[in-house]
């Protein structure tokens, strides 16, 4: 089975407080969470846990995410020992932003593909980690870990999301290649 990996991850800071976009490295991850479609698990990691999210996202054959190349990536860069980039990897929003030809928030693609939205907004998740609500800040990232695969499961199978615009729903046709098995790269089990 190929080892496809869903990831998100929250942030420690704003981009207010390392000096605006463009400086992602400097917001710190506060929690990582992923899906592996070769375990069936979802799995979260504090920032002192991420050296045992390296392997795993070092042997996938994808990485799949949403707006993961501009956004996750750059964040995790910092907490990697090998180049992310060299991963195989789907942005779903990559895909819709060639496709329309500007980005839709995951919420609006959630909202009309699955008739449900996210649990909470990303400056939320902040306000959990600076107040020590890692309970509750783990349950908001692995909300959108299985939003996300929920939408890529969804675009595999239908060759399309939704999203709303202004009062109508509206079609991005999407056509998703299935990942293939990378040569030469072992698969590891994850220890847990």
């Amino acid at each position: 089975m190929l080892k496809k990996i869903v990831l998100d991850l929250e942030t420690q800071k704003e981009f207010a407080e390392v000096g605006g976009r463009g400086k992602n490295h400097l917001l710190k991850i506060s929690v990582c969470g992923i899906y592996d479609y070769s375990t069936d698990k979802y799995s979260i990691f504090e920032e002192n846990e991420l050296a045992k999210l390296s392997p795993i996202l070092q042997t996938a054959d994808q990485i799949i995410g949403y707006n993961i190349k501009d956004f996750d990536f750059e964040v995790l860069k910092p907490y990697l020992n090998f180049d992310i980039f060299a991963v195989p990897y789907l942005d779903l929003l990559e895909q819709i932003d060639k496709i329309l030809g500007h980005r839709i928030k995951l919420d609006d693609v959630a909202q009309a593909t699955l008739g449900s939205g996210k649990s909470g907004s990303g400056k939320e998740a902040i306000l959990f980690y600076k107040n020590g609500r890692i309970d509750l800040l783990k349950k908001y990232c692995l909300d959108d870990v299985k939003i996300t695969k929920q939408i890529y499961d969804y675009a595999r199978v239908n060759h399309k999301l939704l999203y709303k615009d202004f009062f109508k729903t509206k079609e991005i046709p999407l056509k998703i290649e299935e990942a293939k098995e990378r040569q030469g790269v072992k698969h590891q089990a994850a220890l847990f």
